[in-house]
């Protein structure tokens, strides 16, 4: 048997009456969000490489001039340099309107959803998924961050 002071904190123990179903939607609907985030992070990715690759451009221009090849240079510059990766749009343009349009409002939506339907209370799911999947005693299964041994105590190795 798992005591109070040994299981999750307040913040991540299931307020009372919320329902297995309501945990599991917030589950999946953090779940979601997870995985726009990490593609949010693609985004921005691919709008630091790309404007890596616009920056390197220059390079290449100042290059093919020197190398006698001033119509490459010029073709490069005024084809590819500086040029929009989708109609109208930069790639900064791509993410402020991907922010605007789809990450804030999603974000904005799981916060309220959270707040009105678990009192606030964040990642219920996976903190009842850690205590169930916990070893009671065992240094490394610890319920809260700072309750187990430090690094290198207990090690015989």
């Amino acid at each position: 048997m798992t005591s109070h002071d040994d299981g999750p904190d307040l913040a991540h123990r299931r307020p009372e009456g919320v329902s297995d179903e309501t945990v599991e939607a917030l589950g999946s609907l953090s779940k979601a969000l997870e995985t726009t985030e990490r593609a949010r992070g693609h985004l921005y990715s691919f709008h630091q490489l790309t404007g890596t690759a616009d920056l390197e451009l220059d390079r290449a221009v100042e290059l093919l001039r020197k190398a006698g090849h001033p119509d490459w240079a010029e073709t490069v510059r005024t084809q590819v340099l500086g040029r929009n990766v989708i109609p109208g749009h930069w790639t900064f343009q791509i993410v402020e309107a991907y922010d605007t349009t789809y990450y804030r409002p999603f974000k904005e939506l799981e916060q309220a959803a959270v707040e009105e339907l678990a009192d606030g209370r964040d990642h219920l799911y996976e903190a009842e998924m850690k205590e169930a999947r916990r070893t009671a005693g065992h240094p490394d299964h610890t319920a809260r961050p700072g309750t187990g041994p430090r690094p290198g105590e207990g090690d015989d190795r």
